[in-house]
């Protein structure tokens, strides 16, 4: 009878710490909500405020930026913690280029809705709401589409690049390969050995966001992306390293898919900036009415 006891201590023991340790695991994988500073108006930009609803009853909050009918239709999606406020330095130059240009802020981050977590394949059902309403304006129903993602953002994108046949082109900035490496990289900045505390995490990630790592990892969706895809990586980017994006390049279907290493960080938008010619370029290409795909 003692022994039973002192096992059904321990075992209850373990269990608390299990659920104490999910509980901050979670906590710990929060995203940073950065709130939106300042209006389009403050901006000196020209757009309206829009609001759409995404999964889960969820409202998602964005901006528009009208530019001229039938030059195409470019949609932005920020990174892990940021907002579509930080994304005004790339969507600037392509409404001036002519452009019309949706920006939105993912759950839980800039002025959206809340939710239970944030996930990359949460980032992509919400750049799947933001293409979702685009389809019920007028100008959604026969302009070219073309997605931009930064970082989650990117890798969000090609994830639903890949499910889709209406997207004309796709940029990716600083995408991460796989989610393993991500995590393995978080792992050892909390100084967690893999076995067993890492092991037990990358699995746990994988059941709470109900998906396998494989399954969603950019060097997998590379492969199903029909379209043009342009990756573009800061060559001193320590966050995501460069290797990273060779290997989404490496493991390329086709010739469509560019890569493009630019000196900068991980955040290369200041850079992104002094190459806007070559960005311009590659969308008008591939949004111009001779390579949209019906």
């Amino acid at each position: 009878m003692t022994v039973f006891l002192a096992t059904l201590s321990i075992t209850s023991t373990l269990i608390v710490l299990f659920m104490l340790f999910n509980r901050r695991l979670r906590r710990s994988l929060t995203a940073p909500r950065e709130p939106i500073l300042k209006s389009l108006a403050q901006h000196g930009i020209t757009g309206q405020d829009i609001r759409f609803p995404t999964q889960r009853g969820r409202q998602l909050e964005g901006w528009f930026l009208p530019g001229n009918q039938g030059q195409g239709l470019v949609v932005i999606t920020h990174g892990w913690g940021a907002n579509r406020e930080l994304m005004l330095p790339l969507a600037r130059p392509l409404q001036t280029t002519g452009f019309s240009v949706l920006l939105f802020d993912a759950r839980n981050h800039g002025s959206s809705d809340n939710d239970t977590f944030s996930s990359m394949p949460r980032f992509a059902e919400d750049l799947d709401a933001a293409l979702t309403w685009l389809k019920t304006q007028p100008i959604g129903q026969n302009e070219p589409l073309a997605l931009i993602g930064h970082s989650v953002g990117a890798a969000a994108t090609l994830l639903v690049a890949s499910r889709r046949n209406d997207i004309s082109a796709v940029v990716s900035l600083a995408a991460f390969a796989h989610p393993n490496g991500m995590m393995c990289r978080w792992l050892a900045e909390k100084g967690l050995p893999y076995f067993p505390l890492g092991w037990y995490v990358l699995n746990y990630v994988q059941w709470i966001i109900g998906h396998r790592f494989d399954a969603i990892a950019p060097i997998n969706t590379i492969q199903s992306v029909s379209c043009p895809v342009l990756l573009i990586h800061g060559s001193d980017d320590t966050t995501v390293p460069l290797e990273e994006a060779k290997a989404i390049w490496a493991h390329r279907r086709c010739d469509t898919v560019t890569l493009r290493i630019l000196p900068g960080e991980h955040d290369a938008s200041d850079k992104i900036e002094q190459h806007r010619d070559e960005l311009v370029i590659f969308l008008t290409r591939h949004l111009s009415p001779k390579t949209t795909r019906s």
